[in-house]
């Protein structure tokens, strides 16, 4: 069964979260990132109160969100091809609070900053994340070329505030080789997302990689589903999971059955 969530309208919060939701979007320089409540709710339980509650939080990251915008442009990029969902991840790891967190796919780190974000305010929690960078071939993106490729000069996260890095463990190269690797010294997964080679046999095979080691009540987050296929609805059926589309979008996510560890 999927569940299609109907987009956030700001107005329907609190006036001081639709506020910071807004002034964050601003600046991040991301006109698409406006934040879905239904779709946070429907993945963590929370009701709107305690969501808007964290939305306000939106204002104390102002001058990351800028930061971010700042460093894409300095890598010669007036838009970026990122997650539409910056404010929704971080909403999402406040809720759950999770020791750990994986991430597959970083590109200039945008989901990455969030979930630090996210962990910075808990006090808890690290961030594990892989990445086999794409680079772009000259100055300027070629025709052609990958939207999330590296300009030069730039690794793999390079967006991501430095103050926000203690809690990141970074790891470059295949997701064949590292996410099997490190999903064995985890004691559990609070949160997953996929974001790196968006074909139907990679996400099953990252899927199936973490599926035993995700906790009661994890979330697990999959971008790009269109060109997926099957992938993710075959795993929320086998998890006995309800898939939940972020609107309109081919962001997709699902709740793992159970009752998440105090």
């Amino acid at each position: 069964m999927t569940r299609r969530t109907a987009p956030l309208r700001l107005a329907s919060l609190a006036p001081e979260a639709g506020a910071a939701a807004a002034r964050a979007r601003r600046a991040l320089g991301d006109r698409g990132s406006t934040p879905n409540v239904a779709w946070i709710a429907a993945l963590t339980g929370a009701n709107r109160r305690e969501i808007a509650r964290i939305l306000e939080e939106l204002e104390a990251l102002l001058p990351m969100e800028e930061e971010i915008r700042h460093r894409h442009l300095a890598g010669g990029r007036e838009s970026y091809a990122q997650i539409r969902a910056p404010f929704e991840l971080f909403t999402i790891a406040r809720i759950l609070r999770p020791e750990h967190i994986v991430e597959a796919g970083v590109s200039s780190g945008v989901s990455s900053a969030h979930f630090l974000a996210a962990l910075r305010r808990n006090r808890r929690g690290r961030l594990h994340s892989i990445d086999l960078p794409t680079r772009q071939r000259g100055a300027r993106l070629g025709r052609g070329e990958s939207p999330v490729a590296m300009p030069p000069g730039r690794e793999s996260g390079w967006a991501v505030p430095e103050r926000l890095r203690e809690r990141w463990d970074l790891r470059l190269g295949p997701s064949e080789q590292l996410l099997p690797q490190l999903v064995g010294e985890l004691d559990g997964i609070g949160l997953f997302l996929h974001d790196d080679r968006h074909t139907a046999e990679h996400l099953t095979f990252e899927l199936e990689t973490v599926r035993s080691h995700l906790l009661p009540g994890a979330v697990v987050l999959a971008d790009n589903t269109a060109w997926t296929g099957e992938a993710f609805p075959r795993f929320a059926r086998a998890v006995g999971a309800r898939l939940v589309r972020r609107g309109r979008s081919d962001l997709v996510g699902l709740r793992m059955p159970g009752q998440p560890p105090l």
